[in-house]
């Protein structure tokens, strides 16, 4: 019996059964290269200015914010000018905080080092068009040379004699985790402590995986005050991350097992039986909870205060170990700039994007609190906020004689 042939619609048909397979396979082949890439390879950029007005505490309604009985507003200690990434060899940039005006430039051998913006001869600032020539750098307003490492002029080309006397202020400088440190005291003693490099960062183990930024309204005081504050966590973060419709009411984070303390003995670095008194520790785990019933994601955070200004976040989770680095910097008395970088292996990179996401939204619930609260010098405490207590004289130790206070900064804060 004669075979009949396919008519064309049938082989039509078939064709276009081939084009959607093809054009399925390779949209799902797209949709996982996209899922690898952003996993592994995007590196997160999370930016928000959410302060409110000027650090004089005006309130978007223009209304006066009642600030409360202030402590200084610059702590003594070590604080993030800038990210590592952000500063290449032979670069100088320009960055005002702690009430200062810092030129902060890395040497052509890669050292950083941070001297006073304004040139001593006529003010002008060495950060703004000034050159890195060598472990120098050069005003650019009379091509004056100062030495990084010392402040001293070292050339003026159009003198004969270069004065002794002539030199800027050194700051003392330190660069570990992905950042710069200045080292700021109010009495100008030197540095008792400084910022230890994480193992797993510095041996390049747990790789950079992202970042977010904020600017916000406060005192420096309140944000790390948080860590010795586990009450509330519950009222604050205890809300899905995606709090809108079904979710909120199928879901919620769970904050347990939470503690503070200090002075710690640090077991995260090469000098584990040193116990320092700069060093408070907060304890806690997370969960989500779905349905009421079932508890994922669980993971142990330890965050390690170390100093004023600058928090390690090490999270152990299924997937293996994160750290968020936060740092704290006083760009005006009361106006902070608040950073987290995260780092993790690279099988723990897609999780490490998950909980960067999830906690730049939880901290931006956070931020609407600080921007609109009034610090309580004299809170009205009970047994259960102990640690609040502990926490407020800990901090003390940051505070000197001379450390600035906001009626002593404000006037100069116009020009």
């Amino acid at each position: 019996m004669a075979r009949h042939a396919d008519s064309p619609s049938a082989d039509l048909v078939r064709m276009m059964l081939v084009g959607f397979a093809v054009a399925a396979t390779a949209a799902a082949a797209a949709a996982f290269g996209i899922l690898v890439f952003v996993g592994f390879f995007w590196k997160m950029n999370w930016v928000q200015k959410l302060a409110t007005g000027p650090s004089r505490a005006t309130s978007r309604r223009g209304q006066s914010r009642k600030i409360g009985q202030l402590p200084p507003v610059y702590p003594n200690g070590w604080f993030a000018l800038l990210e590592s990434s952000s500063l290449r060899k032979g670069q100088v940039e320009h960055v005002s905080a702690l009430g200062q005006n810092f030129a902060v430039f890395r040497t052509e051998s890669g050292i950083v080092r941070i001297i006073n913006a304004y040139c001593p001869h006529l003010g002008a600032n060495m950060a703004e068009g000034g050159e890195v020539k060598g472990e120098e750098l050069e005003c650019p307003f009379h091509s004056w040379r100062f030495c990084g490492e010392t402040g001293k002029c070292t050339s003026i080309p159009y003198s004969k004699n270069v004065p002794s006397a002539v030199r800027t202020k050194v700051w003392e400088s330190s660069e570990s985790n992905g950042l710069i440190f200045v080292w700021h005291h109010a009495e100008s003693a030197a540095p008792d402590w400084y910022p230890k490099p994480i193992e797993g960062i510095s041996n390049g183990t747990w790789r950079y995986q992202g970042r977010n930024e904020f600017y916000i309204n406060c005192h420096i005081q309140e944000i790390p005050e948080n860590g010795a504050d586990w009450a509330h966590l519950e009222a604050v973060h205890g809300a899905s991350m995606l709090n809108v419709g079904f979710m909120a009411k199928v879901m919620r984070h769970s904050w347990t097992n939470a503690s503070w303390s200090s002075p710690t003995t640090t077991l995260l670095h090469a000098d584990k039986e040193a116990s320092e008194q700069h060093v408070a520790t907060s304890c806690l785990r997370h969960s989500v909870i779905l349905f009421d019933k079932f508890s994922l994601l669980e993971m142990d955070v330890v965050a390690l205060q170390i100093g004023p200004a600058y928090v390690e976040l090490h999270l152990r989770t299924a997937f293996g170990p994160i750290c968020i680095i936060q740092s704290v910097t006083p760009v005006e008395p009361l106006l902070q700039k608040v950073t987290h970088l995260v780092f993790a292996p690279v099988f723990a990179a897609p999780c490490s994007k998950i909980i960067l996401i999830g906690e730049s939204l939880m901290f931006k619930r956070d931020v609407r609190v600080w921007n609109h609260k009034k610090f309580m010098e004299n809170p009205m405490l009970v047994n259960e906020d102990t640690n609040i207590k502990k926490y407020r004289r800990w901090y003390k130790q940051f505070y000197s004689e001379n450390s600035p206070t906001y009626e002593s900064c404000k006037n100069s804060l116009d020009w």
